[in-house]
């Protein structure tokens, strides 16, 4: 198996976090959203995960793969031009050989699914794309399924055709095929607002008579915003409490993540909050956050929040998004 993993895109969404790092690799329950991903398809011992980044972000995500997967068979392209999802996922083509299957992750959302099912789930079928029934269907791609297969996808829906929404997960049993059919779809300039999508791609597929699985996932992890992110981490840390660093005079209220050189003094931390190497949290109560490494929260009630890389906080605010090497002083 190969698997692709598109990493361009600048995470506007997740602004000022992403001015300075890659989306993948931003931090959320002790680990960035790409390692989360990583090692959930490590069960499928893929012969070579081949990631498309942009020029800005490739040398992050390359890095943090080395470093942090050295085992892993990695190799890399640059999505020049920002021509869309099914134009990214088609410029791993010439890694992919006839006879590989090939499975796509898009980075902006973690899953919890049981992938090792994939052979049985595609006995009878030709691919499966993935999904998770949603009631605010309207947001989202969804598929339309009858007797098993899918043979249907709207986009956006205004009445409820499907509450299956696509989750950015999928597998394809032909991989070189697969790759076949983007070019087709590129070569013919199927775009949505001058860019080329997926859905286009796997509704002529189906055209031609391929099948297509809808399987739901466990869970589906949005990372892509800030409000989505605390979800998430609120999530994973569910049923772990983990407090490697130093604690002083604290409470701590479970679930809590600690990194090692992390230090806590004299303050209530928790639930749900990450915190990563070398933050430091005094005098304080926090609640509901992800505090980044080298991090200094003081005299702080803070809650709902993010802080990143570097940051100096310290005064009475009580819900704040600040993003890395940021000095910030409130008082009264």
């Amino acid at each position: 198996m190969k698997i692709v993993l598109p990493t361009a895109g600048k995470g506007t969404r997740l602004r000022p976090h992403t001015h300075t790092k890659a989306k993948s690799l931003i931090n959320v329950a002790g680990k960035t959203v790409l390692e989360h991903i990583v090692s959930r398809l490590a069960p499928l011992a893929a012969e070579e995960y081949i990631f498309i980044n942009d020029e800005e972000n490739g040398p992050q995500v390359m890095g943090f793969m080395n470093e942090t997967f050295p085992e892993l068979n990695c190799w890399a392209t640059v999505q020049q031009e920002r021509l869309g999802p099914a134009h990214a996922v088609s410029l791993a083509a010439p890694r992919i050989q006839p006879g590989d299957d090939v499975l796509v992750v898009f980075n902006d959302t973690i899953f919890v699914a049981d992938l090792e099912r994939i052979p049985q789930l595609t006995a009878d079928c030709d691919g499966l794309i993935y999904s998770k029934e949603v009631e605010d269907y309207q947001r989202f791609g969804v598929n339309v399924v009858e007797n098993g297969f899918i043979v249907d996808m709207v986009e956006k829906p205004d009445t409820p055709v499907s509450r299956l929404a696509q989750v950015g997960l999928y597998y394809l049993k032909d991989g070189r095929g697969f790759m076949d059919h983007l070019e087709k779809t590129i070569t013919a300039g199927e775009t949505v607002k001058g860019e080329y999508y997926l859905p286009a791609v796997f509704m002529n597929m189906i055209r031609e008579g391929l099948k297509f699985k809808a399987p739901e996932i466990d869970a589906w992890l949005d990372c892509g915003k800030p409000e989505t992110l605390l979800e998430t981490n609120r999530y994973l840390l569910r049923g772990r409490h983990h407090a490697h660093g130093e604690v002083v005079n604290s409470v701590l209220i479970e679930p809590v993540h600690i990194e090692k050189s992390a230090v806590v003094r004299n303050s209530i931390v928790g639930p749900n909050v990450s915190l990563a190497a070398g933050s430091r949290v005094e005098e304080s109560i926090v609640r509901d956050a992800i505090i980044n490494a080298n991090t200094s929260v003081r005299d702080l009630n803070l809650e709902s929040s993010i802080i990143g890389e570097s940051v100096q906080l310290a005064g009475a605010p009580r819900k704040m998004n600040i993003g890395d090497h940021s000095l910030i002083e409130m008082e009264g």
